[in-house]
């Protein structure tokens, strides 16, 4: 198949597609990819990074309260409509895929004008705008939890996972716990807000580290990069007890999962395909600063198969954070029921199954 992708801004809409672009090569069946995107979005460089075709578009979202920018996010999309469409016709896609981010809005319109097969990933319980745009005109609408099928037309809905998921539901405990000078037998307990890291979690965690380092489990905290120095500066002449360990980030962090006992964290699509993926217990604390709150809408869809605690982030405190990790770090038949009941949410075939649907919907053209 020749396969276009469109999706951006953020990681969550852009390694879903990677995740799928993978699987494709995997089982042979990429004749040829290429990944429309914006340059200001991260796509241009995690993309390329990866040595797979790369071509841009300008556009811009649209703003929430009354702006004369979006009468310019109109005609940029007008625009990058008219563009997409001489990229489409060169390339000759046998199918779209959409996963999210406003780039994906003029390119999938762009290929539905045009009668090509389209598809769109929806990797959160809440529809991002662009997708509920779009999915009054693409051929097929990919969702991740149940609960967001009711904000599209039914009879293009159809329950696949998020590629995520698969690339990392087959990686097994490989003692990479050994890397942070922590004991590979003693459960372990990730703090982590996000690749950028999360101020709230991080104050918690500051809060309680005197309560953590007493606790017979051990503690894997990361930052996140841009808080790092804060971190270290509040840490000043602290010497870590030998049960916890503070980490900027973590390159290729799926590998570490399996090691861990419980996840603490937010709730986005991406980390939550991972943790149920691989069946984590989590204990989930859902931004309040995404679009229409999706975060928590998440977090519940776990919270509601007992598959995740929730703590709010203004509820957020050292004395919530130890009730609930001591809830789950020192009990383990709970924690393996909590994993369970994750596994059983996870979709460790979800690009399979949305290859499927590229499949029968390239061969109906």
């Amino acid at each position: 198949m020749r396969v276009i992708f469109s999706g951006g801004g953020t990681g969550g809409h852009i390694y879903p597609a990677l995740a799928l672009l993978k699987r494709l090569k995997q089982r042979q069946l990429l004749d040829a990819a290429l990944y429309i995107g914006t340059e200001r979005g991260l796509e241009s460089r995690i993309v390329r990074q990866k040595d797979i075709p790369f071509e841009a578009i300008k556009l811009q979202g649209f703003k929430r309260s009354l702006s004369l920018e979006n009468f310019k996010t109109i005609w940029l999309f007008l625009q990058s409509t008219h563009r997409a469409k001489k990229i489409l016709r060169r390339f000759k896609p046998d199918v779209v895929i959409g996963t999210g981010g406003y780039v994906s809005s003029a390119v999938l319109f762009a290929a539905a004008r045009l009668h090509i097969p389209t598809i769109i990933n929806e990797q959160n319980s809440v529809a991002g705008i662009t997708n509920r745009f779009l999915g009054h005109f693409v051929d097929r609408v990919s969702i991740a939890f149940e609960d967001v099928a009711a904000q599209f037309p039914q009879q293009k809905v159809v329950l696949t996972g998020n590629p995520r998921a698969q690339e990392v539901a087959g990686i097994q405990p490989n003692q990479r716990l050994q890397d942070f000078q922590l004991q590979v037998a003693q459960p372990t307990l990730l703090i982590f807000g996000g690749s950028r890291g999360a101020a709230p979690i991080n104050q918690a965690f500051l809060k309680a580290l005197p309560e953590l380092e007493q606790r017979p489990y051990q503690t894997l905290f990361v930052s996140g990069q841009v808080h790092y120095a804060k971190i270290k500066a509040a840490l000043n002449k602290h010497q870590l007890a030998a049960n916890v360990a503070v980490v900027p980030y973590i390159e290729d962090m799926p590998t570490i999962l399996p090691d861990i006992a419980v996840i603490l964290g937010r709730a986005g699509a991406t980390s939550l395909a991972e943790i149920t993926a691989l069946g984590i217990p989590s204990i989930l604390v859902p931004s309040p600063y995404v679009t229409n709150d999706h975060q928590t809408k998440n977090a519940m869809s776990l919270v509601n198969h007992h598959a995740a605690e929730m703590i709010a982030e203004k509820q957020l405190t050292a004395t919530r954070l130890m009730q609930v990790a001591d809830s789950l770090m020192t009990d383990k038949s709970k924690r393996q029921a909590m994993g369970q009941h994750a596994a059983q949410l996870g979709v460790p075939d979800a690009a399979d199954r949305l290859i499927k649907v590229m499949q029968t919907l390239s061969n109906q053209t």
